[in-house]
């Protein structure tokens, strides 16, 4: 495996104790950009495809997640550890496997802004916790609220690095609300968590200030749809 102090970007932290020891293995060779040696780790584990991907990687991203916004890896590490862990999980759950999981259809995307790197870990993070995920990209709201329709989507991520693309929520809510199908919107990045109050005052439904944190709140939304409530 690559080692990572040879590397020109910076060495991650190690999980926490209860974490199984693949996973410190596991984000060491993503922090060292190593997708022979992130496979290796999968390959050694006997696991199911869906326990590995919820066990290993999901916990893997969050931590190289944690250390990028605590400064002690780079933006280059974790934008190639997302793109390692999105070719893992095609591999793991391909779309026709039966253990991708039966939800409400889903997309994400980023609203006018630049930076994506965000939103590449909550999609791999949700992948790996069984969603199906439907990538739109980055869009202005009138274009993103046609593309859900047209995709019929009931689930909505929106990602933004902004404070002024976060207030742009608001658009977004309000032509959403102009539809028949109700759709969930979960917002999350750096507005939302410096100002953990903006989320409602956008008029989203839920949000969440790290990948983890937006797995559940997906979660909830489909409860929510499946309960009926807005």
């Amino acid at each position: 495996m690559t080692n990572v102090a040879s590397l020109p970007g910076k060495s991650p932290a190690r999980p926490n104790e209860a974490a199984p020891p693949a996973v410190g293995d596991l984000v060491l060779a993503l922090a060292a950009m190593d997708a022979p040696a992130a496979r290796a780790v999968l390959d050694r584990t006997t696991a199911a495809p869906l326990q590995k991907a919820e066990t290993l990687i999901v916990p893997a991203l969050e931590v190289l997640g944690n250390d990028w916004s605590a400064g002690r890896v780079a933006l280059s590490q974790v934008y190639v550890a997302a793109r390692i862990c999105e070719r893992l999980l095609d591999d793991l759950l391909p779309p026709e496997s039966p253990a991708r999981r039966n939800h409400p259809r889903a997309a994400i995307a980023v609203l006018e802004d630049h930076h994506v790197l965000g939103k590449r870990i909550v999609s791999s993070v949700l992948r790996a916790s069984g969603w199906e995920l439907c990538d739109l990209g980055r869009l202005g709201a009138e274009e993103l609220v046609a593309r859900v329709r047209a995709e019929e989507i009931r689930i909505l991520l929106v990602s933004v690095l902004l404070f002024r693309s976060a207030l742009k929520v608001r658009e977004v809510r309000r032509l959403l609300d102009q539809g028949d199908i109700p759709v969930r919107l979960v917002v999350g990045g750096a507005p939302f968590t410096l100002d953990p109050d903006l989320w409602r005052t956008v008029g989203a439904d839920d949000t969440g200030c790290n990948a983890a944190a937006a797995v559940a709140a997906v979660e909830r939304m489909a409860a929510s749809l499946d309960g009926g409530a807005r």
